[in-house]
């Protein structure tokens, strides 16, 4: 036994009852959030004063969201084969602490200011990548004794609690001082708190049980590697997933090409004068809420009608650009709301189904590869997206609507599957 596993097989055991743990870890992403989205809301603006383009804009939050996710396959990996969840967990939050407000410095750096805000939004995208898929694995061993629509949910509605705080933290900063800066540098405040409540739920949970009970859903028959065989470093990530849960990896990925990320559509509020900019944060906000009300209604119906909730998700990203690249402020608020809506849809109740469809002892791999299509497509709708905006939106609307009948072809056949796996297991 590996010194890693010793100090991590330790810890103590669950104290908590399953509701007070998903609760436990909505808090510390309720504070979190509060840095990160608060940074993301004015993520465009700042970019273009110091300099940036639209393409830059999105490549840069692009390559920051395929890295969020590409990452997590060597996390994920990593999580399951070292079974140090928690340390994972509490490195990944630590980086998007410190990476955040520091992005205040960067007005002051003159030309090199653009270039370490570059490199600070995407090391914060890597603290993202680190933390998520072992935080996640953890999430869904609590969420399993309560439900995993509604537990995903109600984490979900607490963590966009702070998705929203955050921009509004942001946006009434920087009106009180006129500028950007000390926006970000109150964020160290959310930050430290994020770690102490994360050290205290450390202390009164353990470990997940990964051993199954019984074979899941839609998964294989066979049972996950044991400890000896991922320590001989052989271990395949991939092995022992379905292909169901492949079919809606590449669904999801579709999804995520077609989802423009909020540094463009800011890019665009201010580049066009929708709104000022002191008000993009509020923009944010309100897309953040919106987040929120998906999650937990999605959440809720995805323990009756499972993944058939998820048909829901191509059509609200479709929408997003004939609405949300307008000069009209009412048809941008709607584009953005559903901007927002899917981004619920797809951070929640997607990873729902995923833990439904693969064996717990490899829920943390399955989420670093799922994670790792989607940030495949991240980088492409990214970079598509910042393009296609600087030369042509009616082409932007037509491919992004392209990659989500993609998406929602791709949905249909992993349900049919699964369905088909489901009756097959019971018959």
């Amino acid at each position: 036994m590996s010194a890693s596993e010793t100090r991590e097989e330790r810890a103590p055991g669950r104290t908590w009852s399953p509701w007070r743990a998903v609760v436990g870890f909505g808090v510390v992403s309720l504070s979190a959030d509060m840095v990160y989205e608060g940074a993301r809301s004015i993520t465009g603006p700042l970019l273009a004063s110091l300099g940036a383009s639209a393409v830059l804009v999105g490549l840069v939050t692009g390559v920051g969201e395929a890295m969020a996710l590409l990452l997590r396959l060597v996390s994920g990996r990593w999580a399951d084969r070292s079974g140090r969840y928690w340390t994972l967990t509490i490195v990944g939050y630590g980086i998007t602490a410190v990476c955040v407000p520091a992005l205040a410095v960067t007005p002051f750096l003159g030309g090199a200011g653009l270039a370490l805000a570059c490199a600070l939004i995407l090391a914060e995208r890597t603290g993202k990548a680190v933390r998520s898929p072992a935080k996640t694995a953890l999430l869904a061993h609590a969420a399993s004794g309560v439900g995993l629509g509604r537990g995903f949910a109600v984490h979900k509605a607490l963590d966009q609690a702070g998705a929203v705080a955050g921009p509004l933290l942001v946006a009434g900063v920087a009106a009180l001082a006129g500028t950007l800066w000390p926006a970000l540098a109150v964020l160290v405040v959310p930050g430290v708190a994020a770690l102490l409540v994360l050290g205290w739920i450390r202390r009164r949970t353990g470990n997940p049980d990964t051993r199954p009970a019984t074979a899941p859903t839609a998964a294989p028959t066979q049972g996950p590697p044991g400890p000896a065989t991922r320590r001989a470093g052989w271990w395949n990530p991939g092995d022992g997933l379905p292909r169901t849960f492949w079919l809606f990896a590449a669904a999801a990925g579709a999804a995520t090409a077609g989802l423009v990320t909020f540094g463009v559509i800011s890019f665009h509020l201010t580049r066009e004068h929708v709104v000022p900019v002191a008000a993009v944060p509020l923009v944010y906000a309100a897309a953040m809420g919106a987040e929120a009300v998906a999650a937990l209604a999605t959440g809720w119906l995805f323990d009756r009608f499972r993944g058939r909730v998820l048909l829901v998700l191509p059509f609200l990203v479709a929408a997003v650009p004939p609405l949300a690249f307008t000069g009209s402020v009412v048809a941008v608020l709607v584009g953005v709301l559903l901007w927002g809506a899917a981004m619920g849809v797809q951070d929640s109740t997607v990873k729902a189904l995923v833990a439904d469809l693969v064996p717990p002892a490899t829920r943390a791999s399955a989420y670093g590869l799922f994670a790792a299509v989607q940030g495949g497509a991240a980088v492409l709708g990214g970079v598509l997206a910042g393009s296609l905006y600087e030369r042509s939106l009616p082409a932007l609307v037509v491919v992004v609507a392209a990659t989500q009948l993609v998406a929602l072809v791709l949905l249909v056949v992993t349900l049919r599957h699964v369905r088909r796996a489901r009756v097959a297991t019971t018959a």
